[in-house]
């Protein structure tokens, strides 16, 4: 018997209104044994291809057919209803089928060519443990065992692949762009690596855009003997480009830089116009006087600071003699019978041209103002004017001259700044002292951050055995920011010295934990040649009774990791070398 199917009603602005249900989905029919779908209703009304978007459906279903009729509906209400439903049944069909695909983007460009050679095999499968180990979640609890620590190891890994001239393999350059993304540390070296292709996958995803701003060393640039090319980049580049392109000129003809920047400097944020005057940090000469010198009226305070920054770093500047007049009539030799000192007559004002000098006025919280201000004038004059000044003494003679009431440690700490920020070997030296000297009783400062930067005004050699005699002299306990700016590998007197400080610690029971920052430095930073010697000290020796629990089991195993450590870095430096 014939089925039927009693009327739906859909609401209408006017009220209900009787129409015929949506027609059934398509039925299969057997023709043979192979099924075929029945053909799909047609639509009478012609409504469907009217309907442009879901949008409009609900729209008539809401506000009902009569008054918002669907597409080109016909027949009175009730075909209007019905085109309605129909309409419906065949966009849902289409919603759950798929979605309708969007506009095509343009094709990216092609990636850049990046001419260095491949990396060697062995070193390609070094990379990507390195990587996997950096993304595998971490274990629970701090960090034990004698297995060497793969994720500090991937900045030497990527400064030997640098210095062998390596290009990053391409099936790499995601992973190694995550890890650069979420280790601030890594970024220098790990975009070097990745190169002008990791440049360009970095512009195809938001979160790499980092490497955008800061991949300055990855940029394609353009001849620099080119101008209109120079020109063209410096005009519509992005700021790690141009800044890139600025650092190129400069090397090139550090005169064409000047000009280059000054065609944009007016019209230049003020945080970039500060990162522009921070880049003439690399090779500063007198040639750049007189750009600082108007950068000292510029807008931003902190262009201003650092212009005076900079002049104050040439001993020729005029900004340097305004200074240096300033300071001299603040600190003045003295004689108390036959034995000479130092006075001290701080400055009772900062007017208004010490403050355009890049004096600045208001001191932290817990500095005197006199102070604040004589320390910015006497590490803004030029070191040269002291001996004059002090009858022709030199630094030593002149730091270990006593300062009259109580401005020691200001007049020593401005003196350190101004060696450091004029590279001064000589200053630094005699600001340091003797190794052996306990910093408390030294001259200069007794900062260990302020002697650390002293430490890297001298030769690498001198400042190694510097260190290493410290540390003979007192141990490791004030030495790990000394450490720290030691060049790598440390050289054998250093290494030796902190191999010895650890032993002897272990020796005297002391508590192990305290020594963990250095002994993860000695696993990135000793020679690898030494991991025989240091074999000796991976045994278990017997606990003294005064020892903290477990101490010389920790020992065992913190020196094995080192051993460890040492073998894996030297078979990464093999891997490394071309030819193997």
């Amino acid at each position: 018997m014939p089925r039927t199917t009693a009327p739906m009603t859909t609401p209408t602005a006017t009220g209900s209104t009787p129409v015929p249900a949506p027609a059934p989905a398509p039925a299969l029919t057997t023709t043979g044994s192979a099924p075929t779908p029945t053909p799909a209703p047609v639509d009478p009304t012609g409504t469907l291809d009217a309907m442009s978007s879901w949008e409009e459906l609900v729209t008539s279903a809401l506000l009902g057919t009569d008054r918002r009729p669907p597409g080109t509906a016909s027949g009175g209400p009730d075909g209007a209803a019905a085109a309605l439903l129909n309409a419906a049944a065949l966009h849902t069909v289409r919603r759950r089928a798929g979605l309708l695909p969007a506009p095509a983007a343009p094709r990216p460009e092609p990636a850049p060519a990046d001419p260095r050679p491949p990396l060697p095999e062995a070193a390609r499968r070094r990379l990507d443990r390195l990587l996997a180990d950096r993304a595998a979640p971490s274990g629970s609890g701090g960090r034990r065992g004698t297995a060497p620590d793969l994720t500090e190891l991937i900045p030497q890994w990527l400064t030997t692949a640098g210095v062998h001239g390596y290009r990053a393999p391409d099936a790499a350059l995601p992973a190694l762009l995550d890890a650069a993304r979420s280790r601030t540390d890594l970024r220098p070296q790990a975009l070097a690596f990745a190169g002008p292709r990791g440049l360009w996958l970095a512009g195809l995803n938001p979160e790499w855009k980092f490497a955008l701003r800061g991949a300055s060393g990855t940029s394609l640039l353009p001849d620099v003997t080119d101008p209109e090319a120079v020109r063209r980049l410096w005009e519509e580049g992005l700021f790690a480009e141009r800044v890139a392109l600025l650092a190129a000129v400069r090397a090139h003809e550090a005169g064409a830089a000047l000009a280059l920047l000054a065609t944009t400097w007016s019209t230049e944020r003020a945080e970039d116009r500060l990162m522009f005057a921070d880049s003439l940090r690399t090779g500063l000469s007198g040639a750049d006087e007189d750009f600082l010198e108007r950068a000292l009226a510029d807008r931003s305070r902190n262009v201003r600071a650092t212009a005076a920054e900079l002049l104050s770093a040439l001993p020729g500047s005029a900004l340097a003699g305004r200074m240096a007049a300033r300071a001299l009539s603040c600190v003045s030799p003295g004689l108390t019978g036959t034995e000479p000192f130092v006075t001290v007559e701080a400055p009772h004002e900062c007017d208004t041209a010490m403050q355009r000098d890049g004096v600045v006025a208001l001191p932290p919280s817990g500095r005197g103002e006199r102070s604040w201000w004589l320390g910015q004038l006497v590490e803004a004059s030029p070191l040269g004017v002291w001996p004059a000044r002090f009858g022709g003494r030199g630094a030593r003679e002149i730091v270990a001259l006593p300062v009259a009431d109580g401005w020691t440690e200001e007049l020593h700490a401005a003196w350190c700044r101004a060696a450091v920020r004029q590279r001064d070997p000589e200053w630094a030296r005699a600001l340091l002292g003797a190794p052996s000297t306990p910093p408390s009783n030294g001259p200069g400062t007794a900062s260990l951050a302020e002697r650390s930067k002293l430490l890297i005004v001298l030769p690498a050699a001198e400042r190694a055995g510097w260190v290493a005699e410290f540390i003979a002299a007192h141990g490791l306990s004030e030495a790990f920011q000394l450490l720290g700016v030691c060049p790598v590998p440390w050289a054998e007197p250093l290494g030796r010295s902190v191999v010895d400080a650890l032993d002897i610690a272990r020796d005297a029971g002391s508590y192990p934990w305290s020594f963990s920052g250095v002994m993860g430095l000695a696993e990135r930073c000793l020679n690898p040649a030494e991991a025989d010697r240091l074999e000796v000290l991976t045994t278990t020796p017997d606990e003294p009774a005064d020892a903290s629990p477990g101490a010389n089991g920790y020992w065992s195993e913190a020196f094995q990791r080192l051993v460890s450590t040492l073998r894996l870095r030297a078979t990464m430096d093999a891997e490394l070398t071309p030819d193997r």
